[in-house]
């Protein structure tokens, strides 16, 4: 947004700060300024100058000009512009001047010396034309172009604007310019100036929610001429085009209060009517902008007997645009609502001067003050304009923010600085809000209409408004004046801290996926939709239901990561989400669920993950789970339980699952609910066993068992009948094959034992040997050497 410092002095009469301070004192007391920048300083150096007499030059491009500036010496001017002649009279730039970022010297352009230039209005920074020279009227040469002044632009950021609607424009701003230098402020609105009389036209609003006011004037005689120059450069200073007179007044009241207007060519509009109502299936609007935009049911359109004649606070129509021939304008000056201009707005992809103010939720109480400013500019632009009828002016009930009880006490608690209620109501008032006391140190303050969209409605507010008003930096720094207390104990989330170094550690990365699924996730892992809770306004339309586990968000890690590495470990901390019975809030349990996806890994991946869930779980077990669910590998999947409480599963997941989405390789998973988990693990204890004095001897044995008999329940035997000689039990292998009959395994074990008193002699560490051996046998198992 940008900000013309010669614009804003006219508002706060007297203002003698300097642009660059000025720049400062903005940033710190009201909206981030992005910089300032001097326009028009070659303003003070450009002259009139007459063309006396125009050559051609050899290539027949340029043209050699003879031009008087004043005085008797003439000057010779190489021209390229089409309407160079003898006898118009146009802006010359003398030597040594910048123009933007070049500066202009004399140069010899085909044989002959250029001394200066002659300057378009483009050039000059007036508009935009490039079409040709700017043609100068009533000026003598030699002369300063009149009413033409250097000027400092400050630029602010756009969203430190966001929430001030009122700072949108330049009357807003110096509004605050002048409460922060503590100088007057100039209303450039005479009310006075609207006509009186019976409305030339009739307005109709089909919904007041989404155009709270419509006002509008018919005017009159207008002639369609060029702005003045200072109107034309004030606007072009600004961002704004210079286009003719009566759209040139209409911007410069949207840069000024800010209040969007539009002009219609009366005489081109069916009816006397205009109606406020949303666009019908089939509507089209030919637009100003040469483009033809089919409406949607959610657009809010102006029309007339026809059809659409604009699209509301977005853009006018083609079809009743102001032209050369127009005598006869309606200005209208309105209020939409910000939600239903922004939709329109965004779904077009066209965003103009209007559509973002607008969004802003804008003053309903300015259309009125945008029509009077409107009638004085007309009359200045186009002297002819006659006003033969009174305003229409549609609107809803006023609605008046509560007034906020604000209290001297509050407002210096919250500061941290003393600050006297006489300085507060000063303050509050120069920002214009009404304040009164109503007893000592209680102040009722009201809001004014601009700052009440959306902007102020809590004594907070109140707040900032003088907070920013005195000066941050004029806050001392102090700590709160509160007791400080250790906050209570969080077991969990300790818990959670030392799982997540443990898998960080074993080589997992974390990821974090929404908590929303789409049904297609939740039928592909066969879940029962009906049994998860759906969201009412999903963030996004296929997002409809909240997850029952963590395993869908998961799996699209795996789809993701699969296209780029062959082999990686993710895992997810995250609630599970399950409806509650009656009305009570759903039930959040907190899960892990940690993934292995190897594209050339064997059964030992499956071994690897279990591995892992022993380091997180010390001690768990794992059995075969008796039933098995759609997405778990028949085969390969086990219950993990601890301490005897079941707490999860280990699972290979189903290959059909792999296979629908193309991909090779395995992925196992253990899915664990730390609610119940991390109970566990305060009580889990590990009892501290001192490395033995004395060494240990090793044998190994084979324990030929049934193909469905569990290893965990062989390991727990051996274990149990080794005793307190056990030092430790290893696996090496299963073997299946011959001469082993079918359905018939061998598992390996190697066992090492020892005393904790002495060194066991070679005929004990036999004993121990034979006793497992001999029980092994009276339970049904055979018995064999490693090496048979």
């Amino acid at each position: 947004m940008k900000f013309s410092y010669s614009w804003i002095r006219e508002l706060v009469p007297g203002l003698n700060i300097e642009p660059r301070e000025l720049e400062r004192l903005i940033t710190t007391k009201t909206a981030e300024c992005e910089g300032v920048k001097a326009a028009g300083a070659h303003f003070t150096r450009v002259v009139a100058a007459r063309v006396v007499t125009v050559e051609e030059m050899p290539n027949g491009k340029n043209k050699a000009a003879l031009i008087d500036i004043g005085g008797e010496r003439k000057i010779r001017v190489v021209c390229g512009a089409p309407n160079v002649r003898p006898g118009i009279v146009v802006p010359w730039v003398p030597p040594g001047t910048t123009l933007e970022d070049k500066t202009i010297d004399r140069i010899v352009i085909d044989g002959v010396e250029s001394e200066g230039m002659l300057a378009s209005a483009a050039e000059l920074g007036i508009n935009r034309d490039h079409a040709g020279l700017l043609e100068l009227e009533n000026a003598a040469p030699g002369e300063p172009i009149t009413d033409l002044q250097p000027d400092w632009i400050i630029e602010i950021d756009n969203k430190s604007l966001t929430h001030r609607p009122d700072l949108w424009g330049h009357f807003g701003m110096a509004r605050e310019v002048a409460a922060i230098t503590q100088g007057a402020l100039r209303d450039p609105v005479d009310m006075t100036l609207l006509p009186e009389g019976e409305p030339g036209f009739a307005v109709e609003i089909e919904d007041h929610s989404l155009c709270s006011r419509y006002s509008v004037l018919l005017v009159e005689h207008v002639e369609i001429i060029q702005s003045p120059l200072r109107l034309q450069a004030r606007l072009e200073s600004v961002g704004l085009n210079a286009i003719n007179n009566i759209v040139d007044a209409t911007n410069y009241v949207l840069a000024e209060l800010p209040q969007p207007m539009h002009a219609f060519d009366a005489d081109k509009l069916a009816g006397a009517t205009i109606f406020v109502r949303r666009a019908r299936d089939g509507e089209t609007l030919r637009a100003l902008n040469g483009e033809t935009y089919e409406l949607a049911s959610s657009d809010l359109v102006i029309a007339d007997g026809n059809g659409p004649i604009a699209l509301a606070g977005v853009i006018g129509g083609a079809d009743s645009a102001i032209s050369e021939s127009t005598t006869r304008i309606l200005l209208e000056s309105a209020n939409f609502q910000a939600t239903s201009v922004r939709l329109t707005s965004a779904r077009l992809k066209l965003r103009t001067d209007a559509s973002m103010r607008f969004e802003k939720s804008l003053d309903p109480e300015n259309t009125l003050r945008g029509l009077a400013r409107a009638a004085a500019l007309l009359r200045q632009v186009s002297p002819g304009v006659k006003f033969m009828s009174g305003v229409t002016d549609n609107r809803s009930p006023l609605r008046k923010p509560a007034p906020i009880a604000l209290s001297l006490e509050f407002v210096v608690r919250k500061l941290g600085k003393l600050v006297t209620q006489t300085e507060v109501t000063r303050i509050l008032e120069s920002l214009g809000f009404a304040v009164s006391e109503t007893v000592p140190g209680l102040l009722t303050v009201l809001v004014p209409s601009w700052r009440a969209t959306k902007d102020i409605s809590l004594k907070d507010d109140l707040v900032e408004e003088v907070g920013r008003m005195v000066g941050y930096g004029e806050i001392v720094p102090r700590p709160p004046l509160v007791a400080s207390t250790v906050p209570p104990a969080n077991p969990m989330r300790l818990y959670l801290r030392k799982l997540r170094q443990l898998l960080v550690g074993q080589g997992f990365s974390e990821v974090y996926n929404y908590s929303f699924v789409t049904a297609t996730e939740v039928e592909r892992f066969h879940l029962d939709l009906k049994q998860h809770l759906g969201v009412r306004n999903p963030i996004a339309s296929e997002l409809t239901h909240l997850r029952r586990s963590l395993l869908p968000g998961l799996f699209k890690n795996v789809l993701t990561n699969v296209r780029h590495y062959d082999e990686f470990r993710l895992f997810e901390i995250g609630k599970e989400i399950h409806p509650a019975e009656g009305a009570r809030l759903p039930n959040e349990i907190t899960h892990l669920a940690a993934l292995l996806y190897d594209a050339h890994a064997g059964e030992d991946a499956f071994f690897e993950m279990k591995r892992v869930a022993e380091c997180a779980f010390p001690a768990a077990r794992f059995a075969a789970a008796t039933e098995t669910k759609p997405f778990e590998h028949p085969t390969r999947t086990a219950e993990i339980s601890w301490a005897g409480v079941p707490v999860g599963r280990l699972f290979e997941l189903h290959p059909s699952l792999l296979v629908d989405e193309g991909i090779e390789g395995r992925v196992v998973i253990f899915d664990v609910d730390l609610e119940r988990a991390q109970v566990i693990a305060q009580h889990h204890q590990v009892n501290y066993t001192p490395p033995r004095k004395y060494p240990t001897s090793g044998f190994d044995l084979s324990v030929v068992a049934p193909q469905t008999k569990p290893v965990g329940e062989i390991e727990e035997r051996l274990a149990a009948l080794a005793g307190a000689h056990l030092a430790s039990l290893t696996f090496i292998r299963v073997y299946d094959g011959p001469p082993l009959l079918e359905g018939q395994k061998s598992v390996s074990y190697h066992l090492e034992i020892g005393a904790l008193d002495h060194t066991l002699t070679s005929e004990e560490t036999t004993g121990v040997r034979e006793y497992i051996v001999q029980a092994m046998r009276q339970e049904g198992y055979e018995i064999r050497g490693l090496d048979q």
